[in-house]
């Protein structure tokens, strides 16, 4: 049983870091990655869909992004989500090929871009305290209702603390990581 709540606590820590990583690769670093597009949001046949659920992102250039959007119609809805969605980017559309040329980085946008990566790994690490309080509630739980010992319990908080210290020691090192790519110029 004790087993099966570390395990558990543990896949969603996995999983917060995960999306840490995932915000991570949405920022810019001066490099086009298809991955700074995924984020953003469409306004598409009346609903709000994912760019890479309208077309395609492709990196022909190292500054250079293309989506094919695969409905002509859909190709103002996409230019416009790309403007607006706080990247810094300035897209063209010429028919289903929207280009969008990445800016070299000011240093303003770098200081910039490393706040959004802090607020990112400050969500994750949130996350994870959480995971470690629903964690801790359980145990806390099984103990009053005598499925566990008090020794096991203060076994099982302790080893919940263990996980938790160890994926923000992971959030702390991919922020770092982040930083230095950011602010590499």
């Amino acid at each position: 049983m004790s087993q099966e709540i570390t395990s558990d606590l543990k896949k969603r820590m996995i999983a917060a870091l995960d999306v840490v990583h995932k915000d991570f690769s949405g920022l810019r670093t001066g490099r086009a990655s298809p991955s700074l597009l995924e984020s953003v949001t469409v306004d598409a046949y009346g609903n709000r869909m994912h760019i890479n659920q309208v077309g395609n992102i492709s990196v022909p250039e190292p500054r250079l992004l293309t989506v094919h959007v695969w409905d002509e119609s859909l190709a103002p809805a996409v230019e416009k989500a790309i403007r607006e969605a706080g990247l810094g980017l300035n897209p063209s559309t010429a028919g289903t090929v929207i280009r969008v040329p990445l800016p070299e980085l000011s240093e303003e946008r770098r200081k910039e871009l490393v706040k959004v990566a802090g607020k990112y790994a400050e969500q994750g690490r949130i996350a994870i305290r959480n995971i470690r309080r629903d964690g801790m509630d359980q145990v806390k739980t099984m103990e009053k209702d005598g499925h566990v010992s008090k020794d096991d319990s203060h076994r099982l908080s302790d080893e919940i603390q263990k996980a938790t210290d160890e994926f923000i020691k992971k959030v702390d090192e991919a922020l770092s990581h982040k930083e230095k790519e950011i602010l590499h110029v």
